[in-house]
């Protein structure tokens, strides 16, 4: 749902609209409430792209005394007092649920490329940020479950598709694969004139190897070396001591395997589908390193095998860990949903790249909340620790990069285990 603007609202006066992000910047709730029988709750100010959540949030500060942004976006702060309960901010909560509860979106951007979660954080009302943090959480929840009863629906559909074909050809149908549509894991999904890699166009394409990193062909970013320091710490916290068994998903410029390498596993399988990744790592010996067993394919295809292995017992696994690329959400909790179950041993651990919705803080704090909830109803236990992240558009990291993959200043690890 789109915001509605004064160049295209249909019913809305622009005098309409301004009454209604003055009620919400003035915490008016009487007025609002009256103004959101008929009226929409995500209005939008054309000048500023304040929507009635950034104008309640705004409505904080003093009039007048509102901090300019500093060209800082996302929720960067600004040398701000923490919120001490600042003038204003409990009214304002009550007016950020109202409009919530009146179908205002969450995460609409304004002028300033900010959404009202950015500004409260930018501004330091951390109330208010918590807030619109937990209305992500639940949009999020939402949105990704309705994706799960959409699938359903279509596979009902691909099986009765299949019977039909069964009956009239005589002979077992074998349909093609096909990606459903899934929820990415960025709260702002690309124009169509921008579009985000998926699985099959990342597979497709050719890469670039360098030093440094690993580009697309349309230069997106597939890993890069300032990653090590992430990749070192994940090491020492899954697999802390010689001679574990290790699975690995996503062996890209081959950071953490050299990780676990170091540390002498007894056994150390690889899973990787990129056909110029493969060929690299040939390259390199990595078919020839002892103990390391090299998959050649999509996890999706792999790790069933792993699972039923040709003697009925499983591989299992110590310690795990999933880093794949181009790929929504949706993988990462199929992986742990239906693999990792089947994989971890009792007392083993997994973890996983963590850069969900990392471009912008409300949306990595929005699933890590969705993460936890999503781990622990699979019946996971999760840890954060917390690493340190320079700052790499100041050290130039992105030259060449089509779209910085990460803009925040530290980085939650996540390392997982059986609950009990």
């Amino acid at each position: 749902m789109e915001p509605e603007t004064l160049q295209d609202a249909d019913a809305d006066t622009a005098a309409e609209v301004q009454e209604i992000l003055a009620a919400a910047r003035h915490h008016d709730l009487r007025s609002l409430r009256t103004l959101l029988r008929t009226h929409s709750a995500s209005v939008q100010d054309p000048q500023t792209g304040y929507t009635p959540l950034h104008a309640a949030i705004a409505g904080v500060q003093p009039s007048g005394k509102e901090q300019k942004a500093n060209g800082l976006v996302n929720g960067e702060s600004a040398d701000v007092e923490g919120d001490e309960k600042a003038d204003g901010q409990e009214s304002a909560m009550s007016t950020i649920k109202l409009l919530l509860q009146n179908g205002a979106i969450w995460n609409d951007l304004d002028k300033n490329d900010e959404t009202p979660g950015c500004l409260a954080l930018r501004l330091g009302l951390t109330d208010l940020y918590n807030l619109m943090v937990d209305a992500g959480v639940r949009a999020e929840i939402l949105l990704n479950r309705l994706n799960g009863y959409e699938q359903l629906k279509d596979d009902e559909v691909d099986e009765e598709a299949d019977v039909d074909a069964e009956v009239s050809s005589g002979s077992s149908a074998i349909a093609d694969s096909a990606d459903v549509g899934a929820i990415e894991d960025t709260v702002h999904p690309p124009s169509s004139l921008d579009p985000q890699p998926n699985q099959s166009m990342y597979l497709s394409s050719s890469l670039s190897f360098h030093a440094d990193r690993i580009l697309d062909s349309s230069a997106n970013s597939v890993m890069m070396s300032w990653e090590t320091t992430l990749m070192s710490r994940t090491t020492s916290l899954l697999a802390p001591s010689a001679g574990l068994r290790i699975l690995n998903i996503g062996h890209g410029m081959g950071i953490i395997d050299l990780e676990f390498q170091s540390i002498s596993p007894r056994t150390h399988h690889i899973v990787e589908a990129h056909p110029s990744v493969l060929a690299r790592m040939r390259e390199q010996g990595w078919y020839e390193k002892p103990n390391v067993v090299i998959h050649e394919g999509r996890w999706q295809d792999v790790l069933p095998k792993l699972i039923e292995s040709e003697n009925g017992e499983p591989y299992l696994f110590d310690a795990i860990y999933f880093d794949t690329f181009a790929e929504p959400y949706s993988a990462l909790r199929t992986f742990f949903d239906d693999f990792v179950i089947g994989l971890l041993d009792e007392g083993g651990k997994w973890g996983f790249f963590n850069g969900l919705g990392a471009d912008r803080q409300i949306c990595y704090d929005v699933y890590a909340k969705v993460v936890e909830l999503d781990l622990f109803e699979a019946g996971f236990e999760v840890e954060w620790t917390g690493v340190e992240v320079p700052d790499l558009e100041q050290s130039g990291e992105w030259e060449g990069v089509r779209r910085p993959y990460w803009k925040l200043r530290e980085y939650r690890l996540p390392v997982c285990w059986f609950m009990g």
